[in-house]
């Protein structure tokens, strides 16, 4: 089989930008809460307490999946083939996208979207950012070979 092989590596310049993000929204959230609850309107406190979870979630996920790539389905290297894009998981894994491979770069440039259907026809979908490819040209090829596929 004649993959295509791209390694991915940690991109902690884009988890300082992530924790900048999500670090004061969640704080901020957090002291909403603290201020509604305080003051006596608990629907509210409720309603920010779920802002402020959901977030740091999100930002948690974000950053241990996709930026550090510590999580054990995060992913760590990418395969192109002819018919098939594997995505190989941290835990060992192999994902294998074979039908309806769909890319969706960003306005920005600095990530895109993976999205395709595996053997058992159940869509997935993996999202690859810029640092965390070894180089520029890695992350334009990935981004090439499916735009001509």
């Amino acid at each position: 089989m004649s993959d295509t092989r791209f390694s991915l590596v940690q991109d902690r310049k884009g988890m300082l930008w992530d924790l900048l993000l999500y670090v004061p929204t969640v704080v901020a959230l957090l002291s909403m809460v603290a201020k509604f609850w305080y003051a006596g309107d608990v629907s509210l406190a409720y309603l920010f307490s779920f802002l402020a979870s959901f977030f740091f979630i999100a930002g948690a996920n974000r950053i241990l999946k996709t930026r550090l790539m510590l999580l054990p389905t995060a992913p760590i290297a990418i395969e192109i083939g002819k018919q098939i894009t594997r995505i190989i998981m941290r835990n060992g894994e192999n994902v294998e996208l074979v039908k309806d491979l769909r890319i969706y770069a960003d306005y920005s440039g600095r990530s895109f979207g993976l999205a395709g259907l595996d053997k058992l026809d159940q869509r997935l979908q993996f999202v690859f950012h810029k640092g965390q490819f070894p180089n520029i040209n890695d992350f334009q090829a990935v981004q090439d070979k499916h735009k001509a596929s």
